[in-house]
C-alpha cells in the first residue's frame, strides 16, 4: 500500500502465481472488489494505475464523503489483508502498437487519473514515436494523485509527454489554469493548446460535467465522435453506487421468461415487477450475480441478449457499436419481451 494524497490511498494486490493469466489487464480497464463491512456486502470499481507490464497489479481508492470502501481502504486495509477481486475489465482502453506514431489527449479530474496514467505510461513505453497531452483537473496542488510520479515522466519524456494542471481553489498566476474544466475552459484549451484535428484518440475520466462539456466541444470542433472515448466516475442521482429511483416503462411488459447464461451455467426465472431491473430480479433466483456500481458506468454486468429485447434507463459504460451488437447493462435493463435470453459468457 502507498499513499498517494491524504485522502487516496492505492493498493497493489498480490495474485497467486497460477491466476496471473486471468488478471491481466489492458491499460484504462478496472477491477471490482467486494468486502463485507459491518455486515453488508460492499462492491466497488477502481481502476488499475500501473501499467500492464509493469508487473503490479495496482488501483488508487480515493476517501469520499460516506463511502464506506473507500473509508475502509484509506483507514483500515493494511498489508496482508485479503481481498475478493474480480478479475479485469472495462471497455475504457487503448491497444498500443510499436510501430505507431499517434498523439494521445487526455482529460481527467481528480481520481479520474487512475485509468489515464496506466494508458499514459503504456503509450510513453512502448510507443517510442507516440506524444502524450494531459489536461488534469484537481482542488490544489496536494490533491494531485501521482503527482510526483506524473512530474518524474515529464522529465524522462521531455518532448513526448505535455502536462497541464488545472487547480479550482489555487492559483498559479495562469487564467487559463485556474478554475474547473468546463466548457469554457475546454474551447480554450482545445483552440489555444491543441489542434484538435491531428489528435487520434481523446480520453475523458472524471465527473459527467466535465466529461460532456469537453465532449461537446470536440464534436463542435469537428472531431469525429469513434476518437472520444471517455468514462464516468459518478452518476447522477446516485447514492452510494445505486440507484433509488422509481422507473416506468416506457414499453412495459407484466411477466417476462428470463434465461441467462452466467459461467456456463444457464438458469430460468419469471420477471413480473416491471420496474425491477434483470439485475435485481435475477439476483433472486442467482447467487453472486456480476455487478458494482448498479450506476450504468462500470460494465461488470454487461450481458448480450441472444432472443427478445430489453431496454436500457442509462447506458454510459458500452461503446455505441457494443449496444448495436446486442450488449446490454443488465442493471439498467427491463424486459420488452415475453420471452429474453442472455449471456454474460458472450
Amino acid at each position: 500500500m502507498r499513499r498517494e494524497t491524504p485522502d487516496c490511498v492505492s493498493v497493489n494486490f498480490d495474485v497467486p502465481p497460477n491466476l496471473k493469466p486471468e488478471y491481466e489487464f489492458l491499460p484504462g480497464q478496472h477491477l471490482t472488489l467486494k468486502k463485507t463491512i459491518d455486515g453488508t456486502e460492499i462492491r466497488r470499481s477502481y481502476s488499475i494505475c500501473s501499467r500492464p507490464e509493469q508487473g503490479e497489479l495496482r488501483v488508487a481508492i480515493k476517501q469520499v464523503a460516506g463511502g464506506q470502501f473507500s473509508i475502509f481502504a484509506n483507514e483500515k486495509l493494511g498489508v496482508g489483508d485479503e481481498l475478493e477481486v474480480m478479475t479485469p475489465m472495462g471497455n475504457f482502453t487503448l491497444e498500443t502498437a510499436p510501430q505507431n506514431s499517434k498523439h494521445y489527449v487526455a482529460f481527467a479530474a481528480g481520481s479520474g487519473i487512475t485509468p489515464v496514467i496506466s494508458m499514459l505510461k503504456t503509450v510513453l513505453q512502448e510507443e517510442p514515436r507516440s506524444h502524450f497531452t494531459l489536461f488534469y483537473g484537481n482542488r490544489n496542488t496536494e490533491s494531485i494523485i501521482f503527482r510526483d510520479e506524473i512530474e518524474d515522466l515529464k522529465n524522462e519524456y521531455l518532448t513526448r509527454l505535455s502536462v497541464h494542471h488545472i487547480l479550482s481553489q489555487e492559483d498559479l498566476g495562469a487564467d487559463l489554469f485556474f478554475g474547473r474544466i468546463d466548457k469554457d475552459k475546454s474551447q480554450r484549451f482545445c483552440t489555444r493548446l491543441l489542434d484538435v484535428l491531428d489528435v487520434d484518440a481523446f480520453y475523458l475520466c472524471g465527473p459527467e460535467p466535465m466529461i460532456f462539456a469537453v465532449k461537446s466541444t470536440l464534436l463542435e470542433l469537428g472531431v469525429d465522435e469513434k476518437n472520444i472515448h471517455f468514462e464516468l466516475f459518478t452518476t447522477p442521482g446516485a447514492s452510494a453506487g445505486i440507484l433509488n429511483k422509481a422507473w416506468a416503462s416506457k414499453q412495459g411488459i407484466g411477466t417476462s421468461k428470463i434465461t441467462l447464461t452466467l459461467d456456463g451455467n444457464t438458469f430460468t426465472y419469471n420477471h413480473d415487477q416491471p420496474s425491477e431491473t434483470i439485475l435485481d430480479a435475477a439476483s433472486k433466483t442467482v447467487a453472486d450475480m456480476p455487478f458494482a456500481c448498479k450506476g450504468g458506468v462500470c460494465c461488470t454486468c454487461k450481458a448480450k441478449v441472444l432472443q427478445g429485447e430489453v431496454e436500457m434507463e442509462v447506458c454510459y459504460g458500452l461503446e455505441r457499436d457494443e449496444v448495436e451488437a446486442g450488449y446490454i447493462l443488465t442493471c439498467q435493463s427491463h424486459p420488452k419481451t415475453e420471452t429474453v435470453v442472455l449471456s454474460f459468457d458472450e
